[in-house]
């Protein structure tokens, strides 16, 4: 039986997956193609975080860490996450996870993305070369040792003074530490991670830190990393923050507020108008919890 070869495979053209700067678009059968540039999204998605993680691996860890099976996860309250031997190869051989929540892609820097990446390395780092086992999902001390050495602060707020350890951890990137600078050195090389979700998750935008040494070691967006998430906010459909459920209330008819800029938590009723009397705040009005959790401090599960 004769057999008729798909258009696109009669595309003479050379293929770069981090090529970006494309003009046309046309589809054909399950490739686009781009100006003169046949575009495949599942090779270009993968091979970037795969070139990162190599990155990272030999400018951090010194190249000591294993492969892993790198994925796309879309869990709500989650960046990422970290999960040991997960994958097995047909021939025997098992490799651990680590995930990456597209929907926040869009919402933060491509730096921030990069660091929940090597925030989860370090776990892989932790499972094949640690000491200090803990249970299941319990971010430990020798984690949280770990992360400060590379340049990430853990934080159980995401911001500057919150607890180092624990089951739901953030962290914030230290300035000038050695992630930041690996960071520069890979975003000097014009890389990108040029596949978003298109419903991505909201976040709270970047806060103004009171003046302390500890806010001082906290990197926050650049101009131009918060110009990147403006730009890439063209592409996707606005995000929708989520309003908090008056007839969702505890059985005590409380709920937890929390100051944005120390992280100082109280309970009261609902609809309370509340400010934070640290001299510090500046008198910051209190957030319900509820409202501002998922979206403001999402948790890395692993």
């Amino acid at each position: 039986m004769p057999t008729t070869t798909p258009a696109w495979m009669d595309q003479q053209v050379d293929f770069n997956p981090f090529a970006t700067e494309v003009s046309g678009e046309e589809m054909v059968d399950e490739a686009v193609v781009l100006g003169n540039l046949l575009m495949r999204p599942t090779a270009e998605a993968y091979d970037e975080l795969q070139r990162a993680y190599d990155f990272f691996n030999r400018e951090i860890f010194g190249g000591e860490l294993p492969p892993c099976l790198i994925t796309l996860q879309r869990e709500t309250r989650s960046l990422g996450y970290f999960q040991e031997t997960t994958f097995v190869r047909r021939t025997g051989e098992t490799s651990d996870e680590i995930a990456m929540n597209p929907r926040y892609f869009a919402t933060r820097s491509i730096r921030e993305s990069l660091a929940q990446l090597v925030h989860d390395m370090v776990h892989l780092w932790q499972h094949h070369f640690g000491v200090m086992k803990s249970r299941k999902g319990y971010h430990n001390r020798e984690w949280a040792e770990q992360m400060e050495r590379i340049g990430l602060m853990p934080s159980n707020t995401g911001l500057t003074g919150g607890k180092k350890v624990g089951d739901k951890m953030a962290h914030y990137i230290i300035a000038n530490g050695a992630f930041d600078a690996a960071a520069t050195k890979l975003l000097t090389e014009e890389f990108k991670l040029s596949w978003m979700d298109r419903h991505p998750i909201p976040i709270a935008q970047p806060l103004v830190l009171p003046a302390s040494a500890a806010a001082a070691r906290m990197q926050l967006p650049s101009p131009a990393e918060a110009a990147e998430v403006e730009a890439a906010g063209k592409h996707v459909v606005p995000p929708t923050r989520p309003q908090i459920n008056p007839q969702r209330t505890d059985r005590s008819n409380r709920i937890k507020y929390r100051c944005p800029a120390c992280a100082t938590q109280v309970w009261g009723k609902p609809n309370l108008a509340l400010l934070c009397g640290v001299n510090t705040c500046n008198q910051a009005s209190f957030e319900p919890v509820r409202a501002v959790e998922a979206v403001k401090n999402p948790s890395t599960v692993s």
